[in-house]
């Protein structure tokens, strides 16, 4: 029978170390689940930032920053998608049309949620409302992008195969979007500025 060749000393610490990390994650996860709850896809919340709970542990800024990058990820891909739809063959003029404005639209919202991402990073100090008001206007800015490249889809001309795809995708990066705006609203309405 082989004797352990750890000391009982350090066993019970590297158990303490396991328990206190396993609690850390915990509390990491339990915070981005309650943060989620102001937002209007809490699941998606929750399951879009739970993976990146050790990078943003219980920060209310991280937690912003890490929602306003998944924005970011889905907004490019979104993109992509519209680049692709956009260059199908066979598109209706009509079709074409709204599909170059999803496209330019889509360029915006991943444009202004790449200036939101900047300003996170100057947003601290006696500006931090000025920098949290840019953020703010920007990613709302974002949304309405979304909204604008389904407008050119409406009336009954449009029902199609395109249209619903193209509404799978931008409802898909909406709700990225509309969770990253509750996140960084929350954030910014937390923040006590200092006093002078």
């Amino acid at each position: 029978m082989e004797r352990s060749s750890l000391s009982p000393a350090l066993t019970v610490t590297t158990a303490f170390f396991i328990l206190f990390q396993l609690s850390a994650a915990q509390t990491n996860t339990d915070y981005i689940k309650t943060s989620c709850l102001a937002t209007q896809y809490p699941r998606l919340c929750y399951d879009s930032l739970s993976v990146y709970a050790n990078q943003i542990q219980t920060s209310p800024r991280r937690l912003a920053a890490t929602a306003l990058a998944v924005a970011i990820s889905s907004a490019k891909s979104t993109r992509k998608s519209m680049e692709v739809l956009a260059k199908t063959h066979g598109l209706k003029p009509r079709e074409a049309a709204a599909m170059t404005d999803c496209v330019e639209v889509a360029k915006d919202s991943v444009c202004e949620l790449n200036k939101s991402m900047g300003e996170m990073g100057h947003a601290g100090g006696p500006d931090f409302q000025f920098h949290m008001s840019n953020i703010q206007t920007w990613v709302s800015a974002a949304l309405t992008d979304e909204d604008t490249c389904l407008d050119g889809f409406e009336g009954k001309a449009m029902n199609g195969n395109l249209k619903i795809t193209v509404r799978r995708h931008i409802n898909k990066v909406a709700h990225f979007i509309s969770n990253g705006l509750a996140l960084v609203n929350k954030f910014a309405s937390a923040h006590t500025p200092p006093s002078t």
